[in-house]
């Protein structure tokens, strides 16, 4: 297992989204001698090949075969940053292009919205704190 051993890329299915301003396909690698390989280093490998920074690769839904030595996903290359704005938010956000967006849990913006509910004119805003014990 060693992780420097080399790696093989190749495309599939590939096709020029001219609407989108990106070029898609299905990504096989091989990777013998090796678990898996870094999302980032697909990036890097696939912007060497196709001429194009790193960070308008994406590289996403990567699954490694049974058996090991191969994997199969998909990848995105856009022509352009401005390009980039018709990305979905949360890869951007993995790919360090966007902040994240950090907001309460689930639960407890649902338990608020259920507490205001209950709660009639101005003090709607008060309802959203928890109640003190």
């Amino acid at each position: 297992m060693d992780p420097n051993s080399p790696i093989t890329l190749r495309t599939r299915k590939f096709m020029t989204n001219r609407l989108m301003q990106r070029r898609q396909m299905v990504l096989d690698v091989i990777h013998p001698n090796r678990p898996n390989v870094s999302r980032a280093e697909l990036q890097e490998k696939l912007g060497e090949l196709y001429k194009t920074p790193k960070e308008q690769c994406f590289v996403f839904g990567m699954r490694t075969h049974y058996g090991g030595g191969r994997s199969t996903g998909f990848a995105l290359i856009y022509d352009s940053e401005e390009a980039l704005k018709l990305e979905a938010t949360f890869r951007l956000v993995r790919n360090g292009l966007k902040p994240k967006v950090e907001k309460p849990s689930r639960k407890l913006r649902k338990e608020r919205k259920n507490r205001a509910k209950k709660v009639r004119g101005t003090k709607k805003s008060k309802a959203g704190d928890a109640k003190k014990k």
